[in-house]
């Protein structure tokens, strides 16, 4: 059974479209990640998934029906502002959303200080798994998290990725936004949204496809970087290495040639950050 539906889903903000004819599923077992830069409409389209933001145009359905209070019963959301009460503890966090939901869970594996520590004085990281632990005691059978390790460390987020991964596989359907790479590849399908659109879905092996960048590696890379930048490529720099966007091999040795730089030159295979680039211009 597909957990979460949409279809065409618009919506507006006075005369401001910030969501425009978005259409997607999830199903049992499944982690799809919602990427874009800010304001590219992520959190409007995960509140209206929620059940939370009615669409102004278009059709939302949880686990084959119309959202409801039962539909979210069987939902874990994670916001990015996490959603903790910051004057409790972690103990009457988690007390208090088991009991709105109805269940007893033991909640394992969090540290004593996380429990019975206020909220408000825990590092971000704390306050994260907290947030997970919070949304993860009723079993969900689907799982929402908007940008759920912004702002931790690389171990950390590893960690919460670990809970994710651990769900999906036990079948929880999971979306969830993010900004990192890294984490994007984990993801059994990428959905990249631009202006509100989404502008291209699937793997990230089907969304770099066969799209290549022109790579220049020179003595002084600065030099390259500022010159082919002034020239008006789109460059961006890989350690020493810059990376050129939209261009091809002869036109950037010919502008190289006519500034006087010699630099080694060629053509390799774009990252998704890349991909997800060239994909987002008009």
């Amino acid at each position: 059974m597909t957990l979460l539906r949409l279809r065409s889903v618009t919506r507006y903000f006075g005369s401001f479209r910030a969501c425009d004819d978005v259409s997607f599923a999830i199903d049992p077992g499944e982690v799809v990640g919602l990427l874009g830069a800010n304001g590219a409409g992520k959190t409007t389209v995960m509140r209206q998934a929620l059940g939370l933001l009615v669409p102004s145009g278009g059709e939302v359905t949880h686990f084959g029906t119309t959202p409801s209070r039962d539909t979210r019963a069987r939902i874990g959301y994670v916001p990015q502002g996490l959603g903790l009460w910051a004057d409790l503890s972690g103990r009457e966090n988690l007390r208090f959303v088991d009991r709105a939901y109805g269940s007893v869970p033991e909640h394992p594996g969090l540290e004593p200080d996380v429990m019975g520590g206020t909220v408000g004085n825990m590092p971000l990281g704390r306050q994260r798994r907290l947030a997970f632990a919070a949304a993860l005691g009723h079993e969900p059978e689907l799982l929402v998290l908007d940008e759920p390790t912004s702002g931790v460390d690389v171990l950390e987020r590893s960690r919460l990725w670990d809970t994710i991964r651990a769900r999906a596989e036990s079948g929880t359907g999971v979306l969830v936004s993010t900004h990192f790479m890294d984490e994007a590849r984990q993801c059994d399908r990428l959905l990249v949204m631009d202006r509100g659109r989404i502008v291209v879905a699937g793997t990230a092996h089907e969304i770099v496809g066969n799209q290549q960048v022109v790579q220049v590696d020179g003595a002084d890379w600065a030099l390259v970087f500022g010159s082919l930048d002034s020239a008006g490529f789109d460059c961006a720099l890989a350690g020493t290495s810059v990376r050129v966007l939209g261009s091809d091999v002869a036109s950037v040795r010919e502008a190289l040639g006519r500034l006087g730089i010699r630099a080694a030159v060629e053509e390799c295979e774009a990252t998704l950050e890349e991909a997800m680039v060239a994909l987002s211009r008009p």
